[in-house]
């Protein structure tokens, strides 16, 4: 009898210290849940406070259980504490038989999901070339021969200096986004132009860099958009003069056929055209060049100057830098590279070939009209010969438009709409994905605002030469080198400072030069009504 009684007094304080043990466990987990940690505890210690001594064997059991999920990490989001019911606040829904709610489906758990699927396809180095090729070869190497016009030799040595400038700042730019891990391997901490000048702008000010970057790139793809403007209504303006049509009534026809471009989601119909702009490049490189060589007899030689126009030459200058701007892409180029290890040597044979192509481009259009050199060189062009080259150039700079376009609006969206709550003005899309009315409206105003850019400054050189040094001089040379010396300091050596330094000193005066000369030479335009 005296043992069955010590065996049950022994059953009530071990119930009642199993009660207290779980009561404070789950408080404590509860604690922990509220300051955002992952309780380890689920609903099976809840039958420690109900349960009595008659299945004190099959609660050990349901003990071990809960033992085995602390190990594991698992349970539910969180254990609150336990009410006077017998329930407890927290983990409720999780069930022993491994009914319940599904896995939390986080933005995380989205992005591993779709990583485990495979990754994204990969670029070669051809392919990352052609990409460099296209953006360094554009239309706006129509504008290289004014450049010549104002800078003689010394308007082609700039080309070549242009050239292994912004190969040199698009290496060490890549550069800025790797550092050394404890095994002295590179490893890849950051991932585009934001993150560089971000890292170099902290901890004082963390998000400045990015700014600063943000807003040079919305500036050089708004600028570029209505340099397109520009050109299409000048080449259509020179291509039909008869026509009782102006130049700025021929931007307003180019513009109403860009306004689709505000309904853009993603640019994969965009990027069909892509190979027939290149075509179309191509066909009239060589039109021109072909138009040229046939005139190699009468070709002014002597007119290639030695010295320079110090007024039109820093506008040359900018016009000749924003010919070579493609930094803004490089580094999620690199990214997307099947092998990062071979983008030096894309980067030389790239420049190369353009350095080579633009020069002489440039030059044999220059001998062949000399003093007379427009603007846009297609304008030298006999009428027959202007028209087809003019339509050609023209449907290009239309299907152009709406890359810049919505890389611009990209920008805008994620800098001012959808940057969490850090956002200035509510998301442009709904919760269906669907472009809000007011969104829409904001594109078409982008849209228009190109067009009265181009309505009331028509004059694609100096657009092209501002450009160039307000905004292509600070991305190709000045915050590349910048952000080189602030980020890898200690891993120079003195010859790599020097050349950093050169081309931020170099960079910065071009820029400033440039800018003033263009400002000045927009003024003139304005003042005196000179067409373009």
């Amino acid at each position: 009898m005296a043992t069955l009684i010590r065996g049950k007094i022994s059953n009530k304080i071990t119930n009642a210290a199993n009660t207290v043990s779980h009561k404070s466990q789950a408080k404590v987990s509860g604690m922990f849940a509220r300051m955002g940690f992952q309780a380890a505890t689920d609903e099976e210690g809840l039958g420690f406070a109900a349960c009595d001594d008659l299945d004190y064997d099959h609660r050990q059991g349901l003990q071990m259980d809960i033992m085995k999920n602390e190990e594991m990490g698992g349970g539910g989001e969180g254990s609150g504490d336990m009410g006077g019911d017998g329930t407890m606040d927290g983990d409720s829904h999780y069930q022993r038989d491994g009914t319940g709610p599904p896995p939390s489906s986080s933005k995380d758990g989205e992005l591993c999901a779709e990583l485990a699927k495979g990754d994204s396809p990969k670029i070669t180095a051809w392919e990352a070339g052609w990409n460099v090729t296209n953006a360094i070869q554009g239309m706006f190497v129509l504008g290289l021969p004014y450049a010549i016009l104002h800078g003689g030799y010394l308007g082609l040595f700039l080309i070549i200096f242009a050239a292994v400038v912004c190969c040199y700042t698009g290496k060490i730019l890549i550069a800025c986004l790797y550092e050394e891990n404890e095994d002295g391997q590179l490893v890849r901490v950051r991932e585009s132009y934001v993150d560089i000048a971000n890292a170099c702008c902290a901890p004082r000010f963390p998000t400045l860099g990015g700014r600063v970057v943000n807003v040079a790139q919305i500036i050089e793809l708004v600028m570029t958009c209505i340099l397109y403007v520009v050109v299409s209504g000048n080449l259509m303006y020179n291509s039909f003069p008869t026509l009782p049509v102006s130049q700025r009534s021929w931007a307003i026809i180019a513009t109403a056929s860009l306004l689709p471009c505000a309904f853009l989601k993603n640019l994969k119909a965009v990027s069909k055209f892509s190979l027939l702009c290149t075509l179309a490049h191509f066909v009239i490189n060589v039109l021109v060049i072909a138009y040229c060589l046939s005139r190699a007899r009468d070709w002014a030689w002597d007119k290639v100057k030695f010295y320079i126009d110090v007024k039109k030459f820093p506008i040359s200058i900018g016009i000749i830098v924003f010919s070579y701007t493609s930094q803004i892409f490089l580094p999620s180029l690199e990214g997307n590279m099947s092998n990062p290890a071979e983008f030096h040597c894309m980067m030389n044979w790239t420049h190369i070939a353009a350095c080579i192509l633009k020069g002489l481009f440039a030059l044999v259009a220059y001998l062949t009209w000399a003093d007379a050199t427009k603007e846009v060189i297609t304008d030298n062009l006999p009428g027959g010969i202007r028209a087809v080259v003019n339509l050609f150039l023209v449907a290009k700079a239309l299907l152009s438009y709406p890359l810049p376009f919505f890389a611009a609006v990209e920008v805008l969206e994620k800098s001012f709409f959808q940057d969490g709550g850090l956002a200035v003005f509510p998301n442009c899309y709904g919760g269906d994905g669907r472009l809000k009315s007011w969104g829409l409206s904001l594109r078409c105003a982008l849209v228009v605002f190109t067009m009265f850019m181009a309505i009331y400054v028509p004059h694609f050189a100096l657009l092209m030469g501002l450009t160039g040094s307000l905004t292509g001089a600070g991305l190709c040379f000045l915050l590349p080198s910048l952000f080189h010396l602030r980020l890898m300091w200690r891993q120079l050596q003195w010859h790599q400072v020097f050349f950093d330094v050169s081309i931020f000193v170099i960079g910065g005066i071009c820029a400033i030069s440039g800018f003033i000369h263009s400002m000045e030479g927009l003024i003139e335009a304005y003042q005196y009504n000179i067409e373009d």
